[in-house]
């Protein structure tokens, strides 16, 4: 069940009106009903999958807390091997399968092992973490072990966030499903305002750069330099409003309810480097890997080249989470380089910097922060690396050209309106970003009067029904 679809504005509506009019002690049954039957909206038969690590995971924690010394630890295994093995066998089986495969070829063997048609279930990365974030904190005493296995089971299959984040940790949201939430005309107003605004981006602004993008990208033999360079430029703001707009519904989503997801964005492309740009991208993802991945290697604890090792292996492995394709892979391994270079040349640029006097202008590193992310983006959305090479090869031999191409940019293969209607949609969300950082948008809009406030959310919502695409568009992040 999409965020986008009228299937999902009913669901919502009876779900939300039901768990205000039911007594307290029955609402944890009415969301873990909810949360099965949205995700089995999907691939029914998945189900059994999730079921199967909650029951592992339930019992583990239990038994961590319980036990001491070497049985805890072994405890601990058992549920992360659990979840880990699942999500190897599948989501990375046939990569690796594959891959096997191929280095056999180079000996003149051929791979005996078959490869399998298995659907990826959806969100299995995500709720795979949520999971793991549990036993480990209990393992590390930070939370308790929960006891209601109803409760944990909502923990993990929490319908907001259950197939695309945020990738909440226990100590948020467990103790949230035991306390007693009224109805708060604020928190639902807000919910609601933020899950329109959520959908504004995904099918405005993201769906309607995607017909540009795919475009483009399936085809790119048949644009030039320029064309391929707005198709990249429309790519990075459409995973951006893809995501984030996932996101902001689910926050909005469980905000209407009483509850307080973490924030998972915060205007990225407004980053003057690769490190703060991972502290405002999908910052739960962020957290996860620094607190789970990056310290137990040794974070920064240790010497400076294993320090700048432990970096490159944790982008490494968060390239692999996004996908089993060596696209993804090396989409990882390229921003490992960028912050680790960046480390290595800090003091270096920073001389140059006040040489030149570059602090006077700090948009230039937001602008090579940018192109940075942008060109990293190409590999994330081509099918394999011979496109994301194709596309690469075809901007740079086209560079000099890009002159005349800009001249004649009615030529450059992309319909006029859609071309000016995609710019003036990023521009409009730039605009709205800047009057965040000057002030809080929302604070100010609500401080208005009713006729002020009631005129931006009339327009907000005839936007959405005017320009918004309709055709059932799976969010990107739903394939991770």
């Amino acid at each position: 069940m999409l965020f986008n679809s009228i299937q999902f504005a009913f669901f919502y509506v009876i779900v939300t009106f039901l768990y205000f009019i039911l007594p307290f002690r029955f609402r944890w049954l009415l969301l873990l009903i909810a949360s099965c039957y949205f995700y089995m909206a999907f691939v029914p038969i998945y189900i059994l999958i999730l079921g199967f690590t909650i029951v592992i995971d339930y019992f583990a924690g239990i038994y961590i807390e319980q036990n001491k010394g070497k049985k805890r630890k072994m405890l601990l295994v058992v549920s992360l091997v659990a979840n880990i093995g699942i999500l190897l066998f599948f989501k990375y089986f046939n990569f690796i399968n594959f891959n096997i495969g191929a280095l056999l070829e180079n000996f003149d063997h051929k791979n005996p092992i078959p490869y399998l048609s298995i659907l990826l279930p959806i969100g299995l990365s995500f709720h795979t973490f949520q999971a793991m974030s549990y036993t480990i904190e209990v393992y590390r005493g930070n939370q308790s072990a929960e006891r209601h296995f109803g409760i944990y089971s909502l923990y993990v299959m929490f319908y907001p966030q259950l197939v695309a984040g945020p990738i909440e940790r226990p100590q948020n949201l467990l103790y949230q499903f035991h306390r007693k939430h009224n109805f708060n005309y604020k928190m639902m107003t807000s919910g609601l305002k933020l899950m329109a605004w959520g959908l504004f981006k995904k099918v405005v602004i993201a769906d309607r750069l995607a017909i540009v993008v795919n475009q483009v990208f399936d085809t790119p033999e048949n644009y030039n330099s320029l064309g391929l360079i707005i198709a990249v430029i429309f790519f990075t703001f459409q995973i951006f409003c893809d995501f984030s707009g996932y996101s902001d519904m689910a926050i909005g989503a469980a905000r209407t309810m009483g509850f307080k997801l973490m924030k998972n964005f915060d205007m990225p492309y407004h980053s003057k480097s690769i490190d703060e740009f991972w502290k405002r991208w999908h910052i739960s993802l962020s957290t996860w890997f620094k607190d789970y991945l990056y310290i137990p290697l040794g974070g920064n604890r240790v010497k400076i080249p294993r320090w700048y090792l432990n970096l490159f292996i944790v982008f490494l492995v968060s390239g692999l989470w996004h996908g089993a394709n060596w696209t993804f892979i090396i989409w990882g391994a390229l921003h490992g380089f960028y912050l680790v270079f960046g480390l290595i040349t800090k003091k270096v640029r920073n001389e140059i910097g006040k040489i030149l006097r570059l602090n006077r202008l700090p948009f230039l590193s937001v602008i090579s922060t940018f192109i940075l992310v942008s060109f990293a983006w190409i590999f994330f959305r081509a099918q394999d690396l011979s496109s994301a090479w194709n596309i690469i090869s075809r901007i740079w031999y086209g560079l000099p050209d890009l002159p005349h191409q800009i001249l004649n940019i009615k030529n450059v293969g992309i319909e006029l309106p859609n071309l000016l209607i995609s710019f003036a949609l990023i521009f409009f969300l730039e605009f709205i970003h800047e009057l965040q950082k000057n002030y809080y948008l929302i604070r100010r809009v609500q401080s208005s009067n009713s006729f002020v406030r009631w005129s931006i959310y009339y327009v907000l919502v005839m936007t959405i029904l005017a320009m918004g695409v309709f055709n059932h568009s799976q969010f990107i992040y739903f394939q991770f």
